[in-house]
């Protein structure tokens, strides 16, 4: 088995590896009773609605210069939203266009498609979450972008972690497939890497703590992060930091940094 590193690999055909990459954030929120947990919920559903999330994939699909073929976006009740884009790595001639693509105008009567998946697809969950045990609410976004060709998922790793209030995000990449040189040699990669950590900007690195979990010699590739800081002002929902007490905020932090750590480890602390 043999990795490209060169970017300029010559292929014979098409380059037909599979780039996935699942990016997974979860955004937590002090909310002290029923009533502030009932109005985060539908804080956040409204905030990230599924035209706004069309939106940030739309983006997406620029950054790492793609072209829509269609978009299906859904609002859920009682909350949570998801959106499908299908894309192609270069723009498709309308004369060859499937006739049940939108080019991304989603009109009304269409809006509750159930979009189909192709090489190349950006998808998006939400889900809104709270517990009445719990002051700790949570909103989790998962994003699933799939490239096939030379366009890398990769690029838009600051986009994403920038487009959200991002306390904890899990990342995981792999490669899929294989295509050959002009040789006709196999090509498990065709770029280089040793890590996700490697396609996050600097500052944003240096806001988290990062750990990594590899598999190199099947091209897996997953990062976890959590955020370093807890600015209490950020976290409440609904009150301002100034009419709590210093017992009360600690509190708050310590509660906070126990479901941090918790979602970050995959574990519960007794």
């Amino acid at each position: 088995m043999s990795a490209a590193n060169n970017d300029k690999l010559k292929l014979y055909g098409f380059n037909n590896l599979t780039k996935s990459l699942s990016f997974n954030i979860y955004d937590v929120c002090y909310t002290e009773n029923d009533q502030d947990r009932k109005k985060y919920i539908e804080y956040v559903d409204e905030q990230y609605n599924s035209e706004r999330l069309t939106g940030i994939l739309m983006d997406v699909t620029e950054i790492i210069g793609a072209s829509v073929l269609n978009i299906a976006k859904q609002d859920y009740e009682p909350q949570g939203a998801s959106v499908t884009l299908l894309i192609s790595e270069e723009e498709v001639p309308l004369y060859v266009l499937d006739p049940s693509c939108n080019k991304g105008v989603v009109s009304p009567i269409r809006e509750n498609l159930v979009g189909h998946l192709d090489k190349s697809h950006v998808t998006v969950h939400t889900y809104p979450e709270s517990h009445p045990q719990n002051n700790i609410s949570t909103f989790r976004v998962d994003i699933d972008v799939a490239t096939c060709g030379t366009i890398s998922p990769l690029k838009a790793l600051d986009y994403l972690i920038d487009s959200f209030d991002s306390d904890i995000i899990t990342i995981d990449y792999k490669v899929r497939g294989f295509t050959r040189d002009m040789d006709g040699h196999k090509h498990y990669i065709d770029h280089k890497i040793n890590s996700i950590q490697n396609f996050i900007a600097s500052r944003t690195v240096n806001r988290y703590i990062l750990t990594d979990m590899n598999i190199y010699q099947s091209n897996i590739f997953h990062t976890k992060m959590k955020l370093k800081d807890i600015n209490l002002e950020n976290y409440l929902f609904d009150m301002e930091e100034k009419s709590l007490s210093k017992e009360k905020k600690d509190n708050i932090i310590k509660a906070l940094d126990r479901e941090m750590t918790e979602i970050f480890y995959g574990i519960n602390i007794n």
